[in-house]
């Protein structure tokens, strides 16, 4: 399997833009009928979904460890949606089909023989994954709506009982499904670290034409019933490394990290934390009474609020980025950074630049899905 050609052939097939999921997705059902089901009434943004998954899994196909565990956890999180081993054949067919008729002229038998090697191996990391969580764990699992609370006029905070238990580390994320919008699932982060009493936290921000998002803030009430997928995500606590930790949180972003938080609290000795928790304005800081409580109560935790574009706010002013930097240097800390893409990215590039290893830089992959 030749890498650097499999590179090229997707970035020119990736310039024809929606065309290509609207030409797979019609392929698939075209020939395979019974997948319809599967997938929501809309399919704009399945279609993305799609495109979000290809570009990852291309730009990892050599990192072997990385691609693994995204790989796994995609294998997981598809039984929710009813997949079988059977339906992998068929989505083959149909992406090759698509990237054929994309390719045209430059699709040789030794370009078709590199996609087909590349699919038959992400099928089964995927289809392996599978079957193993099968012995395991459900499909998905039952949440009821145990309380609701808003913090803000766009964001709740919904507390929900998973049955069975689930399982998860701090930094995960789960896909969330409500019955008034069928098929359609949205990642959110549980906000605590796992309790004995099976109870999760998600803060839930309303984005403007978010479907799900709508459904959860505006229609979920108490006794309610949710679906939850499997926990997938890369950003874990990294209890060997004995660091302290730098914290950036984007808005809701911030649920990931206050798990982590509540991870870190447990220790016998915590390791010093500054957590960064920035929004728009003031009045959209949800959490912050919370975040000053626990920075009370724990002498380790300093929390240092900021605005991007509220002057009459008495603090931290300014992108986020910014404000993480004015403070110095942070090469010697642990970063996990969450939120929207843009702050993540640039802070991250920030640190990086700063001489923060790659490696100390941890990354919430999975709780901005919305768009």
């Amino acid at each position: 399997m030749d890498v650097a050609r499999l590179k090229r052939s997707f970035a020119h097939i990736a310039m024809h833009g929606d065309e290509v999921p609207l030409h797979f997705y019609a392929d698939l059902f075209l020939k395979h009928p019974e997948t319809r089901e599967m997938f929501p009434v809309s399919m704009q943004a399945q279609r993305s979904h799609l495109v979000d998954a290809l570009v990852k899994i291309v730009a990892r196909v050599d990192q072997a460890d990385d691609l693994q565990v995204f790989l796994r956890d995609l294998g997981r999180d598809h039984r929710k949606f009813g997949v079988l081993a059977d339906h992998y054949d068929a989505v083959g067919a149909s992406l090759l089909a698509t990237f054929a008729h994309f390719s045209s002229d430059a699709w040789t038998p030794e370009l078709e023989a590199d996609w087909k090697g590349a699919y038959q191996l992400i099928a089964s990391v995927m289809i392996a994954a599978a079957g193993e969580d099968e012995l395991r764990h459900p499909a998905y699992w039952t949440g009821t709506v145990v309380s609701r609370e808003r913090k803000a006029f766009d964001i709740t905070v919904l507390t929900v009982h998973a049955e069975p238990l689930l399982e998860y580390l701090p930094g995960q994320s789960v896909a969330v499904q409500s019955p008034r919008r069928p098929r359609l699932w949205r990642y959110y982060s549980p906000a605590n670290a796992p309790r004995a009493d099976g109870t999760v936290d998600f803060h839930v921000r309303l984005i403007d034409g978010g479907a799900v998002s709508m459904a959860l803030t505006a229609w979920t009430a108490v006794g309610d019933e949710l679906r939850l997928g499997p926990p997938v995500g890369a950003m874990r606590f990294d209890m060997a490394s004995g660091r302290d930790i730098l914290m950036v949180a984007g808005s809701t972003g911030l649920a990931p990290l206050k798990a982590i938080l509540e991870q870190v609290a447990c220790l016998r000795a915590p390791r010093r934390v500054h957590l960064f928790f920035g929004a728009q304005t003031a009045e959209r800081l949800y959490a912050l009474t919370d975040l000053e409580k626990m920075a009370a109560r724990y002498p380790w935790l300093t929390v240092i609020p900021a605005v991007s574009s509220d002057q009459r706010f008495v603090g931290e002013t300014g992108p986020l980025a910014d404000v993480v930097t004015r403070y110095g240097n942070w090469s010697g800390h642990d970063a996990y950074l969450a939120g929207q893409t843009e702050m993540v990215q640039d802070t991250a590039a920030r640190l990086a630049g700063d001489g923060m290893p790659a490696d100390q830089i941890h990354v919430e992959d999975f709780g901005w899905s919305e768009p």
